[in-house]
């Protein structure tokens, strides 16, 4: 059960609301920017630095998009969560959320405390 208010709740709706909106904007964009891209074997490339540059510049472009389409899940998973009313509530460890991480962090699912456990356990 939340601890947030209406007003917060709305105010986190609409944060939730602008972010999607604009990353499925930027989703878009980089996908049709990749389709139009042509491919590789039809490409000249003068020089072998200017390939390499390229490569680089375009797996950096897929990385952008896969941590795009990431949050958008999370924005989504959020949403549910607002839906079921276990939003605000840590998913690890059952404690609200506090509204000053929310604002910073609308689709933050864990308190700080479980957030850091987590991506200490996630170093490789």
């Amino acid at each position: 059960m939340t601890t947030l208010r209406n007003d917060q709740l709305d105010l986190l709706r609409c944060a939730l609301a602008e972010r999607d909106a604009q990353l499925q904007v930027e989703v878009r964009a980089a996908k049709q920017a990749a389709a139009e891209r042509p491919p590789a074997t039809v490409r000249e490339v003068q020089d072998p630095g200017e390939d390499a540059e390229e490569h680089f510049r375009h797996g950096l472009e897929h990385v952008d998009l896969e941590r795009e389409q990431e949050e958008l899940r999370a924005i989504q998973q959020a949403r549910e969560r607002m839906a079921d009313g276990s939003y605000g509530s840590c998913i690890d460890c059952g404690q609200p959320i506090p509204f000053e991480r929310l604002k910073a962090q609308p689709s933050a699912s864990r308190c700080i405390v479980c957030q850091t456990r987590f991506e200490h356990s996630q170093v490789r």
